[in-house]
C-alpha cells in the first residue's frame, strides 16, 4: 500500500506509466484509471496492436481485438482531456511466426506485412521509452512490452527494465512495478531487485 501510495496515490510527478501483455479487454479499467493519474502512458505488448489498429494502422496478422477499437478510442480521447500523453510503438520486430529463432526484422509500425506478426517494439520505440523513463520521477510498470517469453523479442523489454533500474538506483527514479508477466520479465532482465518496489 505504501508503494501504491507512492507510485500512483500521492507520486512525485512526472509519473510515467508502462502497460503492456497481450489484450485490452483485461486492463480496460486499468488504463481508464491511468490516464487520469498519470502524465504518459507508453502502450506496449499486443494491446498496443488494437490502440494502433483503433488509430488506423494496419497490423497484419498481429494479435489484436478489433472489436475493442472503440474502447481504445476512448481511452485516447480521456488521456487527451486529462493532459495524459499516450506512447504508442514507432516501430516493431515482425516476424511471420511466433517461435524461437524465428526470422524476423524490424520495421515502421505503418509498415507491417500483412502476413506479419508484431511480437516486440523496435530501437526507435524503445529509445522513446527511455526518454520517457528518463523524464520520469515516478514510474509505474504492469507488463512487457513485446512477447519476452521467446528471444530474440524480449529485447525491448529487457533494454527498458534496465534502464529504469539504473535510474532508480542512482537514485532519481521511484519505480513500482507488478503483476506475474512483469515480474517475470524483471527476473529475466536480472532487474528486479533493482526496482523500488515488485509486487506479485
Amino acid at each position: 500500500l505504501d508503494a501504491l501510495e507512492k507510485g500512483l496515490g500521492n507520486p512525485v510527478r512526472p509519473v510515467v506509466a508502462i502497460v503492456g501483455g497481450a489484450k485490452v479487454s483485461t486492463k480496460i479499467d486499468l488504463l481508464m484509471n491511468l490516464v487520469k493519474k498519470v502524465d504518459a502512458l507508453v502502450i506496449g505488448g499486443g494491446m498496443a496492436n488494437t490502440f494502433l489498429a483503433a488509430r488506423g494502422t494496419d497490423v497484419g496478422k498481429s494479435l489484436c481485438e478489433h472489436d475493442l477499437a472503440g474502447t481504445a478510442k476512448q481511452i485516447m480521447i480521456e488521456a487527451a482531456e486529462a493532459g495524459c500523453a499516450i506512447i504508442l510503438p514507432a516501430d516493431g520486430v515482425v516476424a511471420k511466426e511466433f517461435k524461437a529463432g524465428a526470422a524476423s526484422e524490424t520495421v515502421a509500425i505503418d509498415a507491417v506485412p500483412a502476413d506479419g506478426m508484431i511480437l516486440d517494439v523496435g530501437a526507435k520505440t524503445v529509445q522513446s521509452v527511455s526518454d520517457w523513463i528518463d523524464r520520469a520521477a515516478t514510474l509505474v510498470w504492469n507488463g512487457p512490452l513485446g512477447a519476452f517469453e521467446i528471444e530474440p523479442f524480449d529485447r525491448a523489454t529487457v533494454a527498458a527494465a534496465k534502464h529504469a533500474a539504473a535510474r532508480t538506483k542512482a537514485g532519481k527514479l521511484v519505480s513500482v512495478a507488478g503483476g506475474g508477466d512483469t515480474v517475470a520479465a524483471l527476473n529475466h532482465a536480472g532487474v528486479a531487485d533493482d526496482f523500488t518496489y515488485v509486487s506479485t
